[in-house]
């Protein structure tokens, strides 16, 4: 059961919302039970610090995460 809590969506805008809920849950049933799901590359680690090292230096505690 869907509820909305906030807001008066119309009927194409509630139709459009349980399209995309309708189609995640076929999408996670259609998986192989015990199959990983898919990692989502937004959440990867590597995309924001890419290759670089920081070098060792007075401000180098400054450099660890986000490259300039």
């Amino acid at each position: 059961m869907i509820k909305v809590v906030r807001g008066n969506p119309t009927p194409e805008e509630l139709a459009a919302a349980l399209a995309v809920v309708r189609a995640r849950a076929a999408a996670a049933a259609a998986l192989p039970s015990g199959a990983a799901a898919a990692k989502d590359s937004w959440a990867d680690p590597a995309r924001i610090a890419g290759s670089r090292v920081p070098h060792p230096g007075p401000a180098a505690w400054t450099r660890t995460y986000w490259p300039s």
